[in-house]
């Protein structure tokens, strides 16, 4: 598991500042497309992308969603772990179950289900009765969870869901989203997200700062 982070304020959803120095995909994106001898306009119509989107990309003016770095990555010959500057040969690809250490925080119990240090991270999380269901989020990346067992509580900007076990969602995180079980047993499901440009403070999952829980990098 990541280590603990402290938790960071209630996110904004105004437009943030443009970044100032590029993003780690951004010259990721522009240098596998230069190797491939694509030009912008022929990359961009391979992958379905405007070239003013992709232009866009490339210098970290927007933030690219998984479906396209898929495109992206089919389009130069690569893999995700690649575009995202990844050295997949330093992490096992299985990951056993006895393997998967639980983490406890604040009655939330965390198993780290993929290699940790990727762009897109894996859990198994129990999502216990009557925690955290008031704490919204925001922030860059996108989401999917899948309910195991109990019943799940998402709100997803203005819209609540019930969602049972076999149920999923997938969304992208500047939605404004929270989470919460429905049954006193808690709830257990999959989560994947992927990290991308967000800084690590935005993936926590806690109370505020002096509640006395650490943070994870986890559902938010």
């Amino acid at each position: 598991m990541s280590p603990a982070l402290p938790e960071p304020a209630p996110a904004s959803t105004e437009p943030g500042p443009e970044p100032v120095e590029l993003p780690a995909v951004a010259p990721q994106l522009r240098d596998l497309r230069r190797r491939a001898a694509l030009t912008l306009e022929a990359a961009a119509r391979a992958a379905g992308l405007s070239p003013a989107h992709l232009s866009r990309l490339e210098t970290g003016r927007r933030q690219p969603s998984l479906p396209m770095l898929l495109a992206l990555a089919r389009t130069y010959g690569t893999t995700v772990s690649e575009l995202l500057g990844e050295t997949p040969a330093d992490r096992d690809a299985v990951v056993r179950s006895g393997d998967m250490e639980a983490t406890e925080a604040g009655g939330w119990i965390y198993r780290q289900a993929g290699s940790p240090g990727r762009g897109m991270q894996a859990l198994r999380v129990h999502v216990p009765y009557g925690a955290q269901g008031d704490i919204v989020r925001v922030h860059p990346g996108e989401e999917w969870l899948y309910v195991l067992e109990g019943r799940l509580r998402l709100r997803l900007g203005d819209t609540a869901y019930a969602l049972e076990p076999g149920d999923s969602a997938h969304f992208d995180s500047l939605t404004p989203h929270r989470i919460a079980a429905a049954d006193h047993g808690g709830a257990e499901l999959l989560f994947v997200h992927t990290l991308l440009q967000s800084p690590s403070a935005a993936l926590c999952l806690g109370p505020a700062a002096g509640g006395g829980e650490p943070a994870k990098g986890g559902p938010r």
